[in-house]
């Protein structure tokens, strides 16, 4: 897997996190209809950027 494919994992891991915990936290993009579907989707943005990162370490 290339190492751009990682960060571009990266990079949308943290784009996700922000969405939904700004989402959850102030109800602005989505007007915070469902807390649980915002948490569910914050654990996994933390689950792809986790795999994301520890891909990205066994390539070197």
């Amino acid at each position: 897997m290339p190492k751009a494919l990682t960060i571009v994992g990266m990079g949308v891991a943290v784009l996700l996190l922000l969405i939904f915990a700004l989402d959850l936290l102030a109800g602005v993009p989505f007007g915070g209809v469902s807390w649980m579907m915002d948490i569910s989707f914050i654990v996994c943005a933390g689950i792809l950027g986790f795999l994301a990162f520890t891909t990205f370490r066994e390539q070197k």
